[in-house]
């Protein structure tokens, strides 16, 4: 559900960002999602979107782009999944405020309730509806929080 009056609790407000403007990171394990994310990203219109296939690194990848201004984040990584990687992430004054959406297949109800006390800025839940998914984006980049297990 997108709710257009709603801040991630506990983030600051956020400054709308246009997707042409949007410097985005996606970090997918698996090659065909990765492929859907940056055909939908395509899209939208984002032209800076980068992959990294696991968590572990994922700072310092993030680190070597110019800026970041949306983090999709799968859970369920190779080496370190996206709960360490995002604790490590917020640990960063650079990244502190940096937008990071949940991107996953293990969309339940406990996995839902721990991201949103993790600290990630939205859930969206896998398989990603191609129809919907841009749209969840570009709300993200508006700072509009999207939680949807579907």
């Amino acid at each position: 559900m997108t709710d257009p009056t709603a801040v991630a609790p506990g983030r600051p407000a956020h400054v709308p960002i246009e997707p042409s403007n949007a410097y985005i990171l996606v970090v997918e394990d698996n090659i065909q999602n990765f492929v859907l994310i940056a055909r939908l990203m395509a899209f939208l219109g984002v032209k800076q979107c980068q992959w990294k296939a696991s968590g572990w690194q994922v700072l310092e990848f993030a680190d070597s782009m110019p800026r970041v201004d949306l983090i999709l984040m799968d859970i369920h990584l190779p080496y370190e999944d996206g709960f360490e990687a995002l604790t490590r992430l917020r640990a960063e004054p650079r990244f502190a405020d940096t937008l990071i959406v949940a991107v996953t297949a293990d969309a339940n109800e406990g996995t839902f309730s721990r991201a949103k006390k993790a600290g990630f800025d939205g859930f969206i839940g896998k398989p990603i509806d191609p129809d919907r998914f841009p749209e969840q984006v570009r709300a993200v980049l508006k700072g509009e929080a999207v939680w949807s297990m579907r």
